[in-house]
């Protein structure tokens, strides 16, 4: 069983509330580290404009629009009866059921009408029955008419009920900072669908692309969901310095392995619309982008506890405080690892499988298949864990710095208080 750890990314609520000096340290620290972080924000935003896609269609994209029968639209359809016959073309192989679907119209152009429509083996299989819905294909363009074909199952309650659940309970627990956080996961998705994917379809490099979109991304994730503080500033220290680990040692890795990235049908399938597409690099931007949520998850709570530590303890030096912050780090690390390698073998559980029925030797199957997620688990493990003594070395520095500029500050006031007595 993997190590317990404490993911409460903020301070105790039961705790007392900061010292007027302690507030006082943590507004130094924050303008210190503004030194640094200001420049890559602007950076950022300079990324940003040069590499915002122009919004007109990249070639993948008219690929596309060209191998889709132009006007096609997906419209819910309603079974009203079902006829199956069987399909299979080999006698000595296991028998196959396909079947026939008279389907009524439920929106678009043809609502109301009554349609047949072909099932495979594979829809039948997973159990149909009259009342299902289904989402067919219409190709307005066909010869004769309109012509319909089974697309996919419609599963539009099932998942609006998780996501408004999710919602729910993301606010009732998390409260405002619930609420924070859920328009900060809509901003993400925002740049992610608005610039970084068609960045990667365009002719940028992908690695720009991402870096740059990733750091839009948590500089506005992390302080809309834990405020504008010292902690949350340390915190994105070290998540800027463990994408840009990550974008350095992804593209090292990904050369010197050679990955293609058309290891995927989906992959082969934008080769088929773009051959000119950089597909080791959207290799490395997805490496890079994989990183971004586990990365926030340590670096937020490594700054919390180096935070804290300096608060209770303002005296001890800064060797001291960086030790104490390392011993919250490694249980955290011994967690988080099995949780970046357990969420990407759960993503290649059919690659997995296939390992588990084919005969061919597990090496060559994991340097082969398996390259790429054996590449991006390794490369984003080993950014998180350098992403910890980073984070809390920048926390303890900006801590302590924020003491040497306080006592400064003091013993400037004391000296002219004893000047103004004197006189």
């Amino acid at each position: 069983m993997p190590p317990s750890h404490d993911h409460s990314h903020g301070p105790d609520p039961d705790a007392p509330p900061p010292s007027a000096e302690a507030l006082g340290r943590r507004r130094r620290a924050v303008w210190l580290m503004l030194l640094l972080l200001v420049p890559a924000g602007l950076a950022t935003v300079v990324g940003l404009f040069v590499l915002w896609p122009s919004g007109g269609p990249t070639a993948a994209e008219q690929a596309a629009a060209v191998a889709l029968p132009p006007g096609t639209t997906y419209p819910d359809a309603r079974v009203v009866s079902v006829e199956e016959f069987d399909c299979g073309l080999d006698p000595s192989a296991p028998p196959q059921t396909c079947a026939t679907a008279v389907v009524e119209i439920l929106d678009g152009e043809g609502a109301g009408d009554f349609e047949q429509v072909e099932l495979p083996p594979e829809v039948v299989a997973a159990g149909v029955a009259e009342g299902d819905t289904f989402v067919l294909t219409r190709d307005a363009g066909a010869d004769g008419g309109p012509a319909y074909g089974f697309y996919d199952y419609e599963r539009d309650l099932p998942i609006i009920v998780l996501a408004v659940a999710f919602a729910v309970v993301v606010v009732l627990v998390a409260r405002l900072r619930g609420v924070a956080a859920l328009v900060g996961l809509a901003f993400a998705f925002f740049v992610l669908l608005q610039f970084v994917l068609p960045g990667l379809l365009g002719e940028d490099s992908p690695t720009l692309v991402s870096l740059v979109g990733s750091a839009a991304i948590m500089f506005v994730v992390l302080y809309l969901a834990h405020g504008f503080s010292a902690r949350t500033t340390t915190a994105l220290v070290g998540t800027l310095f463990g994408l840009t680990l990550v974008a350095v040692m992804g593209s090292v890795a990904v050369s010197a392995a050679r990955l293609t990235g058309l290891t995927t049908e989906e992959a082969f399938q934008l080769q088929g619309f773009d051959p000119t597409l950089d597909f080791s690099g959207i290799v490395l931007a997805g490496i890079v982008v994989a990183g971004l949520g586990v990365l926030n998850d340590v670096t937020i709570t490594q700054a919390s506890a180096i935070w804290q530590l300096h608060e209770v303890s303002p005296e001890i030096t800064w060797r001291e405080l960086y030790r104490r912050g390392m011993t919250v780090g490694r249980d955290h690390i011994a967690s988080t690892v099995y949780t970046i390698v357990f969420a990407y073998a759960g993503a290649a559980l059919p690659a997995l499988l296939l390992i588990e029925i084919y005969s061919r030797p597990l090496w060559t199957t994991v340097t082969s298949t398996l390259a790429e997620e054996v590449v991006r688990t390794l490369v984003g493990a080993i950014a998180l864990v350098l992403a910890v003594p980073v984070t809390t070395a920048a926390g303890a520095f900006f801590a302590k710095a924020a003491d040497t500029q306080a006592g400064a500050a003091t013993e400037r006031r004391v000296t002219a208080l004893r000047a103004r007595f004197a006189r």
